[in-house]
């Protein structure tokens, strides 16, 4: 397959984003490479969502993902308010998306996510090489009126400097919503060190059936 031009759109995508605090805000913060800051309460982000046919998709096909790591101090979104964020996991299945990630500083890995919903009750659980390692359990209702739009900023090393990308995205959210668990499954795993703090401090948060995205939109030298 030749190399797919940026930028790529995805629709409808089945998406839960979350935030937290973290068990161990030292380790979160040493994730975070010299240059860039995390955020002072160390707060760490995970977006696990699957894209369940190719014709949602510009290039990409089917597929599933998660990433996650710590959200970044300076570096806001152009509505000034949501946090920069570094990817420190990104587990994906598709090859093509790994590649395509991958060139532009994304630590793409294979991985594997699904996402189940039965009645209220949502499960997501996310695998690396085939050993589960993350598990969201949550409580969801159905998508009403509102609509959640704007865009993201996620920062990356390439080469010797880094890249920050902008990312258009609209979902509908459903209501309510709500994360009941989060369990990070292996202790061995370079993951756990993003575990949260126990009791479960979620900070923000949304499951949406239908979340579409571009795939990076804007990128540019980090200034």
């Amino acid at each position: 397959m030749p190399g797919l031009v940026a930028p790529q759109l995805v629709v409808n995508s089945r998406m839960i984003y979350f935030g937290w605090l973290p068990a161990d805000p030292g380790a979160v913060a040493a994730l975070v490479p010299e240059g860039l800051k995390p955020a002072a309460d160390r707060q760490v982000f995970m977006n696990q969502y699957v894209v369940d046919d190719a014709g949602q998709t510009s290039g990409f096909g089917a597929y599933s993902l998660t990433y996650l790591g710590p959200d970044l101090s300076g570096l806001d979104a152009p509505d000034g308010v949501t946090p920069g964020r570094w990817w420190t996991h990104y587990f994906n299945s598709s090859e093509v998306v790994r590649e395509y990630a991958a060139e532009r500083g994304v630590p793409a890995t294979p991985g594997r996510t699904t996402i189940e919903v039965t009645g209220r009750r949502l499960v997501a659980t996310t695998e690396a090489d085939g050993v589960p390692v993350i598990r969201t359990t949550a409580r969801v209702g159905r998508t009403g009126e509102a609509v959640n739009r704007g865009q993201l900023r996620y920062i990356t090393r390439v080469g010797g400097g880094f890249l920050s990308g902008v990312y258009p995205f609209v979902a509908e959210p459903v209501e309510p919503f709500e994360v009941e668990s989060l369990e990070f499954l292996e202790p061995d795993h370079p993951v756990h060190a993003l575990r949260p703090a126990d009791p479960l401090q979620v900070t923000w948060g949304f499951y949406s059936p239908r979340s579409s995205f571009a795939y990076p939109g804007g990128e540019a030298p980090l200034s």
